[in-house]
């Protein structure tokens, strides 16, 4: 009696089903990456003309025209408004920022609308008399907490 060399038919369909079973899983994962891909560039759909209005806003010298806001068109034939609501603090040159912006979407979705609040420190904002005020009540408490340490 001679051995017999090679795979049944029933080792080569066990292989291939697994084989199969291997390409699908694959395939799926594959897919889901390519959809994950798609949604975070619709998420960020928007994004960079967000960044470019709030740079537009701290680069801008005068109060008056960050209270005006403004608006333009991107690259991309989106149109983008921004305002900003600006409010001193108790330290000289320092101001916070309510920084609201529109970007209508070339995607039938809904238009982007971000709100954003931050501190800037901006001197040119300041009026002179403002600063000097808050500067001096900066001088006093320092001169009370050190009189206070000398005890």
């Amino acid at each position: 009696m001679s051995a017999r060399r090679g795979f049944t038919l029933l080792e080569v369909l066990v292989a291939l089903s697994i084989f199969a079973l291997a390409a699908v899983v694959l395939g799926t994962a594959y897919v889901n990456v390519l959809n994950s891909y798609a949604v975070a560039s619709r998420l960020n759909e928007g994004r960079e003309e967000v960044s470019f209005a709030r740079s537009l806003l701290l680069a801008e010298a005068d109060l008056k025209k960050v209270e005006e806001g403004g608006e333009f068109d991107s690259v991309e034939q989106r149109r983008v408004r921004w305002t900003a609501k600006v409010e001193p603090t108790s330290t000289a040159d320092l101001f916070q920022v309510s920084f609201v912006c529109d970007v209508t979407l070339s995607s039938p979705a809904k238009p982007l609308h971000v709100e954003e609040t931050f501190l800037t420190l901006r001197p040119t904002w300041s009026e002179a008399a403002d600063r000097e005020k808050l500067r001096a009540e900066a001088r006093k408490r320092i001169e009370e907490l050190n009189a206070g340490l000398a005890r």
